[in-house]
């Protein structure tokens, strides 16, 4: 008797997409590469039943057809760990529902697919995605939208829906990703979500700008065009690396300070990456520029067990001594920002050099202690 699935419709006891008779052979003769099944454990099955579903199955039964010659039945159940009836279910959705050109092939005792010489390759239609996949896709837009809010929803807003809903129909619901998952931004600064729009679209559309600046620096706002040349996000602030063509040079500037952001036709002025990080990224910090001096930090055994696995620069260079110290060799162009690095850690860090950095810290220090001297 001929089973019925679910969605209702008869499958036949003979195999779907049986082939002709003029298309039998004998499989020895013939040197198929048919696979035996290996065999694995219960508790591995249901392992993997868990892991995969019904998407990922569909790209499993493809991949195996197209990398295989033919495929047995035990075959497919055993790379995918289901059941017989489970099996034959995918199979009559691929075949009925997404036209996939598979067919059984008594000869060689297996399935293979049918595509005639020139014929255009067979492809899943739309996006699948299996359901790690689809958690990791939801926890990158969850960790984006929370760096910067509304960043990818006006592209991918639509396929989200799709997602959530694939996910909400598995055991973990999309709400975890959000509920589990928290980013916790310390002295973040508020940017525009039009500004930040009109940037990104720029920089990836490589056209100029036209922007109206507030420096804090100077207290000024200027109006300038700029060719921008990459989005930095560093410690919880947006940051845009750009040519200026009013100072004819270079520039960082922190999209907080921008003030109204006008997208040109302009074709933008390219900037080769070994000339941005020459300029903008030979020091430390964001404070940067293309002469750099050699800071050498002293950091007590307390501090050290944190200090040597953080990354303060690429071309840092750090060691114990024996004594339990961690001294840590990092290269910088403005030491506003290194100063206040090195203050954070209170007693626990010490300038070794060169002498003005060290004399900065002591000042700085002196300065913090009197504060707390005054009645």
């Amino acid at each position: 008797m001929p089973q019925r699935p679910s969605s209702g419709m008869l499958i036949p006891e003979v195999p779907l997409g049986e082939s002709s008779g003029s298309d039998r052979r004998d499989p020895v003769a013939g040197g198929t590469d048919l696979v035996s099944p290996r065999a694995i454990t219960e508790q591995q099955k249901l392992r993997r039943r868990t892991e995969m579903d019904r998407t990922e199955r569909f790209y499993r039964m493809l991949k195996l057809l197209e990398s295989r010659r033919v495929v047995s039945r035990d075959a497919f159940m055993d790379d995918m760990g289901v059941s017989r009836a489970t099996f034959k279910r995918d199979l009559e959705y691929m075949v009925e529902r997404l036209r996939a050109p598979i067919i059984y092939d008594r000869s060689l005792g297996g399935y293979r697919l049918d595509n005639p010489p020139g014929a255009p390759r067979f492809e899943l239609p739309g996006v699948w995605f299996s359901a790690s996949e689809a958690h990791a896709l939801l926890t990158a837009q969850h960790l984006l939208d929370q760096l910067q809010p509304g960043l990818l929803k006006p592209y991918i807003d639509g396929l989200s829906v799709r997602i959530r809903a694939l996910l909400d129909s598995r055991d973990h619901s999309a709400d975890e990703v959000g509920h589990r998952i928290r980013v916790l931004p310390q002295a973040a600064r508020a940017v525009k979500a039009e500004h930040f729009e009109t940037v990104s679209s720029a920089v990836l559309g490589r056209k100029r700008l036209k922007i109206r600046y507030h420096s804090r620096s100077q207290n000024e706002e200027t109006e300038r065009e700029i060719s921008p040349q990459r989005l930095v996000h560093y410690r919880d602030n947006w940051y845009l690396d750009a040519w200026c063509h009013l100072r004819k040079g270079l520039r960082m500037f922190s999209l907080d300070g921008v003030r109204h952001a006008e997208r040109l036709e302009t074709k933008a002025k390219d900037v080769s990456d070994a000339e941005l990080d020459q300029v903008l990224g030979a020091g430390y910090g964001i404070f940067s520029g293309e002469k750099t001096e050699m800071a050498v930090l002293r950091f007590s055994p307390e501090r050290a067990r944190w200090v040597a696995s953080e990354q303060w620069h690429p071309m840092q260079k750090g060691r114990y001594g024996e004594d339990g110290f961690y001294t840590l060799e990092v290269p910088y162009s403005d030491e506003r920002e290194l100063v206040m690095e090195v203050m954070r850690h209170g007693p626990h860090a010490e300038v070794i050099g060169p002498a003005s950095l060290r004399k900065q810290v002591a000042d700085a220090c002196i300065k913090a202690a009197t504060l707390y001297q005054k009645n």
